[in-house]
């Protein structure tokens, strides 16, 4: 396959897969703060001191990946190692990023059930509030800053309403749907982005490729799974839940919740405290999908559905990325997709709205200490702006003490 055309000042190519790597784990080992926060840091690091790729170059990568479902900080180190060292460096890239927290995730499962104690009983509830006042200050600034205007506004209102009352497993897919419809038909005011061609290694016939392998699998294994069940349901609830995660990694919540907790693999406290544990780890939120895996029980080894659960939460954000890279140019800054990724932001806000309210504020909130924890945790959080990890000492602490008081 023929390699793009690219201006030959571009500095992003030619580095080396070992480079990428331990960019990579430095980056997982120590980028705190969820997804905005990570592309702070890969701005920092390949912009400002590793001047890997220009501020243009990055700000094309994260707009794409931002209309397309998925890991977006994720998303964005893929197609960085990508481009700097090829499909080697895209795997370095994603392994180096996500092997740390992957690593912690497993050892809070492992511990999990040794947590028996009073004391360790309220410092997982306590993960739990985290979750709680991770996902209020998540969905007010998701509200602020992708339903600029009325139409959007009445867009998250409406999916929220009905994400409340549908029961049905495949309302989110029809809202999410729903969304990009009405984003087409009532937004005005969305403005096309600017596209450009990156130094890729292929071309435009392996992305539409990987883009129909993407719906091949979003269609297939839902058939795959009700015929074998064991690792193949596991592999759907799991690329399922990744492949409608538009608008950041906190929309993975409700997501997995559907598909983890309703047919029993994960009880609702332990998932909650997991995902208050994602929290006050480096890397990537959706690594919490180790953990999850390393508590459903099926007859395969439990290794096998760990690789299962991370590779298939990552996989479909993934396909999507690297197949429209190469068609990026054509056809991203056509106005109807534009107004139709920002009515599908606008619905996951609501659909995300709705989730704060059950399954996450009706497990994890018990009483009126916990409000108050919450309360206070929402206020530091959101005006004294401190760290993920200062949140997480402070609900623990907080739960903690509770027991005493």
């Amino acid at each position: 396959m023929t390699r793009q055309n690219y201006p030959a000042s571009s500095a992003i190519s030619g580095g080396s897969v070992r480079e990428v790597f331990m960019a990579f784990l430095g980056l997982g080992l120590l980028s705190f703060g969820g997804p905005a926060a990570h592309l702070g840091y890969f701005r920092e690091t390949f912009i400002n001191r590793k001047k890997w790729l220009t501020d243009a170059e990055f700000a094309q990568l994260v707009a794409l990946s931002q209309f397309l479902p998925g890991p977006g900080s994720s998303q964005v180190g893929l197609s960085i190692g990508l481009l700097r060292a090829g499909w080697i460096g895209a795997l370095a890239a994603f392994v180096a990023f996500t092997l740390p927290s992957v690593g912690l995730l497993l050892l809070f499962a492992l511990l999990l059930p040794e947590l028996a104690s009073p004391a360790a009983g309220a410092a997982v509830h306590g993960l739990g509030l985290v979750a709680v006042v991770v996902v209020a200050h998540s969905v007010l600034g998701m509200f602020r800053d992708l339903c600029p205007d009325l139409s959007r506004k009445i867009i998250a209102c409406a999916a929220a309403l009905l994400a409340w009352y549908a029961s049905v497993s495949w309302s989110q897919v029809l809202l999410v749907l729903l969304g990009a419809v009405a984003g087409v038909v009532f937004i005005r005011d969305s403005i096309p982005a600017s596209t450009q061609r990156f130094p890729l290694r292929y071309g435009k016939k392996l992305g539409w490729t990987l883009l129909v392998l993407f719906w091949s699998l979003l269609v297939g294994l839902p058939v795959l799974a009700k015929e074998f069940g064991g690792v193949m349901a596991i592999s759907n609830a799991f690329f399922h839940s990744g492949a409608l995660v538009f608008g950041g990694g906190h929309v993975v919540l409700p997501l997995l919740e559907e598909a983890v907790v309703s047919p029993g693999w994960v009880s609702a406290d332990d998932f909650m405290a997991g995902y208050g544990a994602a929290q006050a780890i480096p890397g990537p939120l959706f690594s919490f999908a180790a953990y999850l895996g390393a508590l459903i029980t099926t007859e395969s080894p439990a290794w096998v559905v760990v690789f299962t659960a991370v590779i298939a939460v990552f996989l479909p954000g993934f396909l999507l990325m690297l197949g429209v890279l190469p068609l990026w140019a054509s056809v991203g800054g056509k106005p109807r997709i534009i107004k139709a990724i920002a009515g599908v932001n606008a619905a996951v806000v609501g659909l995300l709205a709705a989730a704060f309210y059950d399954p996450i504020w009706s497990t994890a909130v018990k009483d009126s200490s916990d409000i108050a924890i919450v309360v206070v945790g929402f206020f530091v959080l959101r005006f004294w702006r401190v760290s993920p990890l200062m949140l997480v000492l402070w609900c623990l602490s907080a739960s903690m003490l509770s027991l005493w008081v």
